[in-house]
């Protein structure tokens, strides 16, 4: 307004402009905070996590998904971060073997556990076969639940759980697809366990 009064406009351009000042500010050393181990906070515990076949140590917060130690300490962001509820699969890793929902599994509590991630799947520069299985079939669309479906094929296989298409599909269905690629994740895992 012409007579200096305050607006709600006036207001919201203020802040949304200083907001734009202060954000090169708060990256001025390019640094993800997450990963300065040099910063840690009182309160956090040292871990060791043995993950596909190699030890980290990491200084976390007790309070640590495995999800978060993977994605946010270690740096390993091939497990994705789907819902946050463990509801969707997108987190899937193998904890000794089996498939857990890391979103809702405590970092702290894996320790002396061999931890596989989708990272840890394909040896010597060959994919793993339900990797390539995903890839022949075109198992994906935007491929951000790709990792989360794969381990769980992976796991399921293992346990014997292939041996229809109702039955790859129930074992599946801790596992959304937003995009709707099932017809084709079903097809891979029957090739994968086929092959395997």
């Amino acid at each position: 307004m012409a007579d200096g009064s305050i607006t709600r406009r006036g207001v919201m351009v203020g802040a949304a402009g200083g907001a734009a000042l202060a954000m090169p500010l708060a990256r001025a050393d390019d640094t993800t905070p997450a990963l300065r181990q040099d910063t840690v906070p009182s309160g956090t515990l040292p871990v060791s996590l043995r993950v596909n076949g190699e030890t980290l140590h990491l200084m976390i917060d007790p309070r640590t998904s495995l999800l978060d130690a993977l994605r946010e300490y270690a740096g390993m962001t091939g497990t994705k971060k789907g819902c946050d509820r463990g509801a969707c699969g997108a987190c899937t890793v193998h904890l000794d073997g089996r498939r857990i929902v890391s979103r809702l599994t405590l970092a702290a509590r894996c320790e002396g556990k061999e931890i596989q991630t989708i990272e840890g799947l394909a040896s010597e520069g060959h994919l793993h076969p339900v990797q390539a299985a995903f890839m022949d079939h075109d198992g994906f669309q935007c491929g951000y639940c790709t990792p989360g479906q794969i381990m769980s094929a992976v796991a399921l296989i293992k346990e014997g759980h292939h041996h229809s298409d109702a039955e790859i599909r129930e074992w599946m269905s801790g596992n959304i697809c937003r995009c709707g690629a099932y017809p084709n994740i079903v097809a891979a895992v029957r090739q994968a366990a086929r092959e395997g």
